[in-house]
């Protein structure tokens, strides 16, 4: 029987070729490609290679090649029809049955593909008179160019009632195909038909294959009660819940080994592409769906979705984290992005360049530090029964993982941190000393694992990076960062450039963007990371202002506790080390004690080794 292509085309979109091969055949990833021995022919040396962007499998060895279709009726010895149903009922996608209804069915989506695509063309010529000279100028001030209209073949719907209707109706399309390809609307009431896109800049949306399928539509006048946006409704070829705009051109991106970001607009969208992140897709309209995230997950292992800065942003990854958590797998995931507050990729584009976009990017935060932050970084933990119920939140989340493995990294994750933020609940002590003064020394969590140097350079970029995320704090701090010496000279500048920025009058919660443009991106991508919070829960931004301003005191009573410990130990170790005597050992001894006692591990058992071993000891 003949299947309708669409049909196949959903039921390919929606298998994991790479998933379907490894129940067969072990499967190694290399690069972007998995890889194993042919299940085809007997071969001692891996020549079968799965590309998932591309979708098919190739042997090198005996030529076997074809899609998650011919896998299936090569591996199992079934037919196209079978191989067919076999993996419908794993997609959950009901087979068409071939009746002469059907084959009338996949005939009209031909004729939807012709009518669509007759309708591009027309938008575009609007796009291009002297009736669209208004839309051109929109586009013009976005910043778009000739070359980037035409690629995203970018369009004008004039505002009149049936200007498509009579064009493409002229064209030999009927009434009842226009309706069904959502380009005209039939009111309730039974009055004459009319244009769905009226007065609106067009974008046109494709399927994976380019091919176009629905159209979004922006307004340039204000009109009462019209939305601002509008896009196709449902039809036979487009869903907007399965599909992304810019879809087509993001798996180029991605076999090109470039980064996925999600956005949320049109005009985001082809921004970014103009600046080179050709990986760049949105949503159609809706909040993202378990669809387009497992969509997402066939193009890279972990896409980036790019939010605003502000509360809505927030709450958006907020909902697409609660969305993704059910769906994880190993090696499957997401990063979150966060804009500075008021801008969208488009507009910081237009200010900063496409450098301030990247330094965004670079510091895409894990789905667990979002998870983190959405539970314990928005309500107080001041009681036992308030951490109780953030344990228990985390864990609610952790445990709507479906896959064991990842779940039980979750839970596991989620305790230390919960542990490295509240402890345990049991008296801390040992060589960091105890709780005191009402600040929990073991909020700032630092561990040198043997490497002092790392220790020190991690203390430094808290006292920055806490700030830098609780620009409210500045304020209160600026004058004490002024006090501050840092050791790595690109650190110390970048200190001075905050001042200076302070000083200037820059609005403190515009700092990292000024920042940018200051040539400090690579800089703030490194200091603004996991590698740095991970030794202070309480810099990483959206965390509690009153935990991160204790945090920060803390820091700061450290840093001048080891300058003048840094000069006491210097004294004692020259005078041991042109004296070694027992009584300089001993005040090397105390000297040492006393700065393990005040939680500053500084000096190490290594350097201590050294200095004695520098003369033996006399009597």
């Amino acid at each position: 029987m003949a299947f309708p292509p669409q049909f196949l085309d959903e039921l390919r979109a929606r298998l994991s070729l790479a998933d379907v091969v490894g129940r067969r055949v072990k499967l190694v990833k290399r690069g972007r490609e998995h890889s194993g021995l042919c299940p085809f022919h007997n071969e001692k040396t891996p020549s079968f290679t799965v590309t998932e962007e591309k979708g098919f499998f190739h042997c090198f060895g005996c030529g076997a090649h074809g899609d998650v279709i011919g896998f299936v009726m090569r591996a199992e010895g079934l037919s196209f029809p079978e191989a067919v149903e076999r993996l419908a009922g794993e997609a959950g996608l009901e087979v068409p049955k071939a009746t002469p209804q059907e084959r009338a069915r996949a005939e009209k989506a031909k004729t939807l593909y012709e009518v669509l695509e007759a309708a591009c063309v027309w938008f575009a010529g609007n796009l291009a008179s002297q009736d669209g000279r208004a839309a051109r100028d929109y586009l013009v001030g976005r910043g778009l160019h000739d070359g980037t209209i035409a690629r995203f073949r970018l369009g004008f719907a004039p505002d009149r009632r049936d200007g498509i209707k009579i064009a493409l109706m002229g064209q030999g399309f009927g009434e009842a195909l226009l309706l069904e390809a959502g380009l005209i609307i039939r009111p309730e009431d039974n009055r004459p038909t009319y244009d769905r896109f009226r007065g609106r800049v067009i974008f046109p949306i494709t399927d994976r294959r380019g091919r176009v399928v629905a159209f979004g539509g922006r307004l340039l006048a204000e009109r009462e009660k019209a939305p601002k946006y509008l896009n196709s409704p449902d039809t036979p070829l487009f869903h907007k819940g399965r599909l992304l705009y810019a879809l087509d051109k993001a798996w180029a991106a991605a076999r090109d080994g470039k980064e996925i970001v999600v956005t949320e607009g049109y005009t985001d969208v082809i921004a970014l592409h103009q600046a080179g992140f050709t990986g760049a897709v949105a949503p159609l309209g809706t909040a993202l769906t378990e669809t387009q995230i497992e969509l997402l997950w066939r193009l890279v292992d972990e896409p980036i979705l790019c939010f605003d800065g502000d509360a809505a942003g927030g709450r958006a990854a907020a909902r697409a984290a609660e969305r993704a958590l059910p769906l994880l797998k190993p090696g499957k995931s997401l990063r979150f992005a966060l804009l500075p507050a008021g801008e969208d990729p488009d507009s910081l584009i237009r200010a900063l360049g496409p450098g301030a976009v990247q330094a965004v990017l670079d510091r895409a935060q894990a789905l667990v530090d979002v998870v983190w932050r959405m539970v314990a970084g928005r309500q107080p933990a001041d009681t036992p029964e308030r951490r109780a119920g953030i344990r228990a939140a985390l864990r609610s989340h952790a445990y709507a993982i479906a896959d064991r493995a990842v779940q039980e990294y979750y839970l596991g994750e989620f305790e230390a941190r919960l542990d490295s933020a509240f402890g345990s609940g049991r008296r801390q002590r040992g060589r960091r000393g105890v709780r005191d003064e009402g600040r929990p020394v073991h909020a700032l969590g630092l561990q040198a694992d043997g490497n002092l140097d790392i220790l020190r350079l991690r203390q430094q970029q808290l006292l920055l990076a806490t700030l830098l995320n609780h620009p409210d704090l500045m304020a209160e701090f600026g004058e004490a960062l002024g006090m501050v010496r840092l050791d790595a000279p690109e650190l110390d500048k970048l200190r001075q450039e905050i001042l200076k920025s302070l000083g200037s009058g820059v609005d403190t919660a515009d700092l990292q963007s000024h920042l940018i443009g200051q040539g400090f991106s690579g800089l703030l991508g490194k200091l603004l990371c996991g590698a740095v919070y991970e030794h202070g829960v309480f810099a990483r931004p959206g965390g509690n202002l009153e935990k991160a301003r204790r945090g920060w005191l803390e820091l700061f009573e450290r840093y001048h506790r080891r300058r003048e410990f840094g000069a006491e130990i210097d004294a004692a170790v020259r005078a041991l080390t042109d004296e070694p005597t027992s009584q300089n050992r001993v005040y090397l001894e105390r000297v040492r004690e006393q700065q393990l006692r005040t939680n500053d591990a500084d000096w190490g058992d290594e350097d201590f080794d050294q200095a004695t071993r520098a003369r033996p000891p006399e009597g």
